[in-house]
């Protein structure tokens, strides 16, 4: 795997390219995530199937940070700004959570770019109470912690890790900086994510884009409880925004929102993306 960086739409954008066969998947990660999310599908044996791309997204882990510009259409110029740099005239894309909105933003407005789409756990509808199921996740930016051992061993008590994965630990440890003095912070900033929701998730007619979209799509649903009780995608809504695709497959996978990328989850995961994408 090889830690590379392109300019693209006026910022400097981090990915890593794990080696396979060609053509390569582009990988889109979650809100508030980073590209190290699918080193779970990668243990599993994804790059045994296809080289990987997975794209640290403007504001997270190496990318550039800038002040403002956290639109989906920001983001989607990023990534054409990518297929561009390494001459990729389509890409197969799998996104999560984000990362699959952002697939879906591309595949309507750029649909000479994209070829089929993974959705990993999301839909026009998610649960109602979405924001709260999301506050320990987002509670944790902006805040700095003494060291990355007493970071991850608080992130291991999360709610919805219901397991541990070793891969875990690549992802936690991209997620902070180190500081002088030892300490950690987050490298996303609490009001860069806040402009994703506000002027990115909370702007887009997704119904619009969803029946619009003619390219294949699977969506891959972790079912199993995230917080307060229940999945973040219910089943149900995850087989509504199924049913409005013109050309979309569901799928349920091990997991929740977050584990669903680890252990059985994945090897689920890389087992349903091969099926189709064959």
């Amino acid at each position: 795997m090889k830690s590379q960086f392109l300019h693209t739409n006026g910022i400097r954008l981090h990915y890593l390219d794990y080696p396979g066969p060609e053509p390569p998947l582009v990988l889109l990660h979650g809100l508030t995530a980073n590209a190290y999310a699918f080193e779970g599908l990668v243990q599993a044996g994804l790059t045994k199937k296809r080289r990987v791309l997975a794209v640290d997204l403007r504001g997270r882990g190496l990318s550039d940070k800038p002040a403002a510009g956290y639109s989906m259409a920001e983001h989607a110029q990023d990534i054409i700004g990518l297929l561009d740099a390494l001459h990729l005239d389509k890409a197969e894309l799998v996104g999560h959570s984000f990362g699959a909105l952002l697939s879906l933003y591309l595949a309507y407005h750029f649909p000479a770019r994209v070829d089929k789409l993974v959705l990993l756990d999301a839909a026009a509808r998610l649960h109602p109470q979405t924001r709260e199921m999301l506050v320990p996740t987002m509670g944790r930016l902006g805040k700095t912690t003494a060291s990355f051992a007493e970071y991850l061993d608080q992130a291991r008590q999360a709610p919805y890790l219901t397991i541990w994965d070793e891969s875990m630990e690549a992802y936690y440890q991209a997620d902070v900086q180190t500081n002088a003095d030892g300490s950690v912070t987050p490298r996303s900033r609490p009001e860069n994510i806040a402009e994703c929701l506000t002027q990115g998730v909370f702007a887009e007619p997704w119904t619009e884009y969803i029946q619009a979209v003619q390219q294949p799509a699977l969506l891959l649903n972790g079912t199993q409880n995230y917080a307060l009780d229940a999945p973040l995608l219910p089943r149900e809504f995850a087989e509504e925004t199924v049913a409005m695709l013109p050309h979309g497959r569901y799928r349920e996978v091990w997991g929740n929102h977050q584990t669903m990328l680890y252990g059985q989850g994945a090897q689920e995961i890389v087992q349903a993306i091969t099926e189709f994408l064959a």
